[in-house]
C-alpha cells in the first residue's frame, strides 16, 4: 500500500536544543523543500546549508537539508529532513510555513513506521523493535530492541512460518492431485512433524516472561505486614523518600511503584499495602491489591520484623515460593537463637534466600541489592532464542498451538479439515510479523508510537 499524502512532524524531542528535525514524507516532499528553499534539491543523502523561507519570503532559519528519494528512504517513499535550530519559534515558524502547503499534513502517531512497513522496509516485529529502543532506559532494553529491529524475532517467526507452509503443500499436493503418482505416506509425515513443531513452540514460549520483563520492567514486589518496614525499605533502595513513613498502621493503601536500573535491567519496585485482617474498606482494597501484585510478581521481598521472628505469619508463608526472598528487618537485633531459624526456613521452604537487613544501621542492604540483582541475571541470562516481548506474540502462538492441537484430533485425518488447520497455523504467525492483512492489528501497534516516527 502506497499512502498518496504527504505528512510531516517533528522527529525529535520537544523543548528547548541545540538542533531539532522535521521529517517530511511522501510525493510532495521533494517539491516542499524546493518552495522552503527556492532553490533545487541538494544531492540525495548529502546534508546542505539552506536558508527556509515561507511562503511570503519570511527568513525562517538557516538550516542543513538533506533528501532521501524514495524507495532508498525509511519509509519508502521521498523523504526529506530538515535540521533547524532547536529553539521553539523556529519549529514552530517552520511548521506553520509547512501547515500552509497544500496536500501537506501533520503525521498521525507512528504514520512514519506505519508507511515504512506498508512500503515492506520492516516487518511489525521491527517496528516493535524501534519503538522500544526510543524509549530504551536501561542496556538490556537497548540490546533487545537493536537485536529485533535487525529481525531476531522476524527470523523465528517466518521460519515457523515457512515450516508450516512446507507441511501445508504435502497435504494439499494429496488433495489436489489424488490420482498423481506422489511418494507414498507424503501426507501421512506431516503429523509427526507437526507434533515436533508444537512442541518446539511450547518450549519457545517457556520463558519465564524474559522478554517482556525486559522491555516492561522486572517485577519486585515488597510484602508484610504493617508496620514491618516496607515504605523504609523501597526508600532505601530508591535512595529517595518516596514512600510516607509512619508508625500508625496501614498507611500504604495502594502500591507504590519505583523504577530502578539493576545490573542493566528495568526494575519495577512496588510497595504494597501492610497485610492483615482489616475492616476499613479502603485499606481491604489496598490488601487485595498487594496480593494481586504478589501474583504477578517476578520476585518477591517478603518482610518479617526481627522481634517477631521467626514467626512467619500464614498469609506470608501462603505466598512464599522460589521467587521468594525472606527480609528480616531491624535484624541488627536478632540474637544467636533466631539466626539458628534463618537457616531452619530455608531448609523448610523453597525461597531464594533469607538476609537480615537494618535501614537504620545501614546493615544488609548492599547484601540484599547482590541478591536482587543475581536473581534477575540468573532468570534473564542464558536462553539462546530471542524472547517475544509482547503479549500479542504470546497471543498468536498460543493460538497456532490451538490450531495444531485441532489438527491432531482431526478423527481419521481428513486432509481437507486438516489443511485448514495448518492454514489458520500460518495466519496465527503471520499475525505477529504482519503477513496478513489486518487493518485492526496495524492500528493496534502503531496507535503507541511517538508522532514523529
Amino acid at each position: 500500500m502506497i499512502c498518496q499524502d504527504t505528512i510531516f512532524a517533528l522527529a525529535s524531542g520537544t523543548g528547548t536544543a541545540g538542533v531539532a528535525v522535521i521529517r517530511i514524507s511522501g510525493p510532495s516532499a521533494l517539491n516542499v523543500l524546493k518552495l522552503l528553499t527556492k532553490k533545487p534539491l541538494p544531492k540525495p543523502r548529502y546534508a546542505s546549508l539552506r536558508e527556509l523561507m515561507d511562503a511570503n519570503g519570511n527568513r525562517l532559519d538557516q538550516a542543513l537539508v538533506l533528501s532521501f528519494p524514495a524507495p532508498n528512504s525509511f519509509t519508502g517513499e521521498d523523504v526529506i529532513e530538515l535540521h533547524l535550530h532547536g529553539g521553539r519559534a523556529v519549529i514552530e515558524g517552520v511548521s506553520t510555513a509547512l501547515n500552509s502547503i497544500d496536500g501537506l499534513r501533520m503525521a498521525e502517531p507512528g504514520e512514519f513506521s506505519r508507511r515504512a512497513f506498508e512500503n515492506n522496509k520492516m516487518d511489525l516485529t521491527a517496528a516493535e523493535g524501534l519503538n522500544d529502543l526510543i524509549h530504551a532506559q536501561t542496556l538490556a532494553q537497548r540490546s533487545q530492541a537493536l537485536s529485533q529491529m535487525d529481525g531476531s524475532l522476524r527470523d523465528i517467526y517466518e521460519g515457523w512460518r515457512s515450516k508450516l507452509l512446507g507441511h501445508l503443500g504435502h497435504l494439499e499436493a494429496d488433495i489436489d492431485f489424488p490420482d498423481e503418482d506422489l511418494p507414498e505416506g507424503v501426507a501421512g509425515a506431516v503429523k509427526p512433524n507437526m507434533l515436533k513443531f508444537k512442541n518446539e513452540i511450547i518450549q519457545y514460549l517457556d520463558d519465564n516472561r524474559r522478554g517482556q520483563a525486559i522491555r516492561d520492567g522486572f517485577r519486585v514486589v515488597i510484602l508484610g505486614e504493617p508496620n514491618v518496614g516496607k515504605s523504609t525499605l523501597l526508600n532505601a533502595l530508591a535512595k529517595s523518600d518516596v514512600a510516607i513513613v509512619s508508625e500508625e498502621a496501614g498507611t500504604t493503601r495502594d502500591t507504590i511503584e519505583v523504577q530502578l536500573d539493576l545490573a542493566g535491567y528495568p526494575v519495577r519496585l512496588i510497595d504494597t499495602a501492610g497485610i492483615r485482617s482489616a475492616t476499613n474498606a479502603i485499606e481491604k482494597e489496598g490488601i487485595r491489591r498487594a496480593f494481586e501484585k504478589a501474583n504477578d510478581a517476578d520476585l518477591k521481598l517478603v518482610l518479617v520484623r526481627a522481634d517477631n521472628w521467626p514467626y512467619v505469619p500464614d498469609s506470608l508463608t501462603a505466598i512464599l515460593d522460589n521467587k521468594s526472598i525472606v527480609i528480616v528487618t531491624q535484624s541488627d537485633r536478632m540474637n544467636d537463637d533466631q539466626m539458628f531459624h534463618v537457616k531452619h526456613l530455608k531448609s523448610e521452604v523453597s525461597i531464594v534466600d533469607i538476609i537480615g537487613v537494618s535501614v537504620k544501621e545501614n546493615f544488609g542492604l548492599d547484601h540484599l541489592f547482590q541478591a536482587i540483582s543475581a536473581y534477575i541475571l540468573d532468570v534473564m541470562d542464558g536462553r539462546d532464542l530471542p524472547s517475544l516481548t509482547r503479549v500479542r506474540h504470546r497471543k498468536a502462538l498460543e493460538d497456532c498451538i490451538g490450531h495444531i492441537e485441532r489438527f491432531e484430533t482431526n478423527a481419521g485425518f481428513d486432509a481437507v479439515l486438516a489443511a485448514e488447520d495448518i492454514r489458520m497455523a500460518v495466519r496465527s504467525l503471520g499475525e505477529i510479523t504482519g503477513r496478513v492483512d489486518v487493518e485492526d492489528m496495524l492500528d493496534i501497534v502503531f496507535s503507541d508510537f511517538c508522532i514523529g516516527k
